[in-house]
This record gives structure tokens, sequence and C-alpha cells, in this order.
């Protein structure tokens, strides 16, 4: 599990945030129209849309760019038609990729997806190649100096949380989807500092490449990162601790 905060990490030292992109709040509004479309403009009642707000709020969304997304994915407002999607494929070293998309055009995102695997040494597979590969969790980020560890893991699993990962500069906590909220509520309560809560794709079982797959596996991840129709990404990459100190050192 450690891999998917490593691979963050990397992200943000290397100034590759989504907010640098220019491109989160696009992402973001899709996601809550498609919530909004999927289980009605009510929050408290959609567990979807509910999850979608909190991360717009978390990345500081204006509240008119949230209702006006809601609005439109609940038809108040005229807005685009726009399908989930999922594709998957391999890196160049063979670590599984599973790509959530939200698209308006189904045609060009495959196309888009496809480019940048082809030209990033990965290849994609057929619909359930690397699926069945992750399990659908909650997880929460907790950063920050002088945090007790061991005190915020009693916490969150009294809370209701799976298993947590403590790491030197971050707290790694997985939860079942329906629990996230719950947990998240507990630990905010206690005025414990999350920075990020959603719902990801976690590998059940990890692949570690060595210095040469792992910077290809980040250039791909990254680049499809990029596309404004992928909503997140997903690997059963671990990454080494020392290459990825290596890689960090040289940005």
């Amino acid at each position: 599990m450690s891999g998917h905060s490593k691979w963050k990490t990397i992200q943000h030292a290397k100034g590759a945030a989504d907010a640098k992109r220019g491109n989160l709040f696009t992402k973001l509004t899709r996601e809550i129209i498609l919530a909004a479309r999927q289980g009605g403009p009510n929050p408290a009642t959609n567990f979807k849309l509910r999850l979608a707000v909190q991360k717009a709020k978390d990345n500081s969304m204006p509240y008119d760019n949230v209702d006006r997304a809601i609005k439109k994915g609940s038809g108040t407002l005229e807005g685009q038609v726009l399908e989930e999607m999922i594709m998957e494929g391999y890196s160049a070293s063979g670590a599984a990729i599973l790509v959530q998309a939200v698209s308006d055009n189904r045609n060009r995102t495959v196309q888009e997806i496809r480019n940048v695997f082809t030209r990033n040494g990965g290849s994609l597979g057929a619909a359930g190649c690397v699926a069945w590969l992750f399990d659908n969790k909650g997880v929460i980020t907790v950063k920050g100096e002088n945090l007790n560890g061991d005190d915020i893991a009693l916490l969150a699993i009294d809370a209701g949380a799976e298993d947590v990962k403590i790491e030197k500069d971050y707290i790694e906590i997985y939860t079942k989807p329906e629990d996230l909220e719950k947990v998240r509520t507990v630990l905010k309560e206690r005025n414990i500092p999350v920075d990020s809560a959603g719902l990801s794709m976690i590998p059940k079982t990890t692949v570690r490449p060595d210095e040469k797959g792992t910077l290809q596996t980040l250039k791909l991840l990254e680049r499809l990162e990029e596309l404004d129709d992928v909503s997140s990404v997903a690997s059963n990459a671990d990454f080494a601790d020392d290459i990825m100190e290596k890689i960090a050192s040289q940005v």
C-alpha cells in the first residue's frame, strides 16, 4: 500500500501537483456533475456527491463553482453529457495501471490515454486485465510535524479503519468506502491535520521495479494524470525508498 503516497510525495516534490497544471477544478467539476447526475443533487443522501464536494472544499474550489456543477449534474442547468470510463494496462516494467476517467468524448479520451501509454513504453490491456488486482478503499492521509503515529493509528482503528501505514513524513489510513467519512470526522474532531481523504483503488499485491523501471513508471503515471479527462490513476508499483530518495534529491 505504501506505494500510493510515495508516488504522491514525489509528485509534489517535482511540482507536478494538479493545482500547478491548472486542471484540478476541471476534474473536480466533472466528478461533481457526474455524481449529482447519478445519485441526485443532495449531498446528504448521495455519498458519491458528498465525497466529491468535500474534495472540492479541501482544494479551495469556490462555492459558486461547486453549486453550478451540482445544478448541471441535476439538470437545473444545461451541462455536458459525461461518461465514466476505466482503462487498464501495464508500464514498461510490468506494473499494473488502472485509469479512471470522466469524459464527454469517449473516442478522444481513449486515444489520448492510448497515446500516453505508447509514448512512455507502456501498453493497454483488455478490460479486466488488472482491475482484479485492486480493491476500492477509503484513504486518509495525515501530514504534520510532531505527530504521534501510534496514537493516531489507535484512534483511527477504534473509529473503524482497517489498516494504518506510518511513514516518516505522513500517516496513511485505509478504510472501507462506507467508513471513510466516519473515520475522517473522528480525526477532525480530535484536531488531527487531515491532508486528504477520498476513495482510491489500492493494490492487493505489489511489484517493485528497479531504478529504470521506477523512472519509466513514474513518468507514465504523471503523464496520465495530466490528462484533463483522467480523474484518478492507480498502480501496483511499490517504489523502493532508496530509489525515491535519489529521485527526490535530483529535483
